[in-house]
């Protein structure tokens, strides 16, 4: 089987694909925290659904990077996880300072 890094790396070659992803990388990287978040307590789509009070259809889409999810949906997520949720904004390296 093809790892997903192997292919991430092929594709960026693909005309239009690197602009894509990064227009999206937000929501991979939040997929990504996700799925490991799930794994890491040991549940299915299925069991962190019913925790959730949701459908596994649900919990595949928020898995998937398709969609951004409300806050009320990362906090069930965080606490059927056993997770605490963490919002935090770093500047961006460009050089340039701002005045507050």
């Amino acid at each position: 089987m093809t790892q997903i890094t192997t292919l991430h790396k092929r594709w960026l070659k693909t005309p239009g694909y690197k602009e894509a992803f990064d227009e999206s990388r937000i929501e991979f990287e939040l997929a990504r925290h996700l799925i490991q978040a799930r794994i890491k307590c040991g549940l299915s789509q299925e069991e962190l659904a019913a925790q959730m009070g949701t459908s596994q259809s649900t919990i595949a889409r928020l898995e998937s990077g398709t969609s951004m999810p409300s806050m009320r949906t990362l906090k069930k997520f965080a606490e059927a996880t056993n997770s605490q949720l963490q919002i935090v904004f770093k500047p961006i390296s460009t050089g340039k300072t701002h005045a507050a």
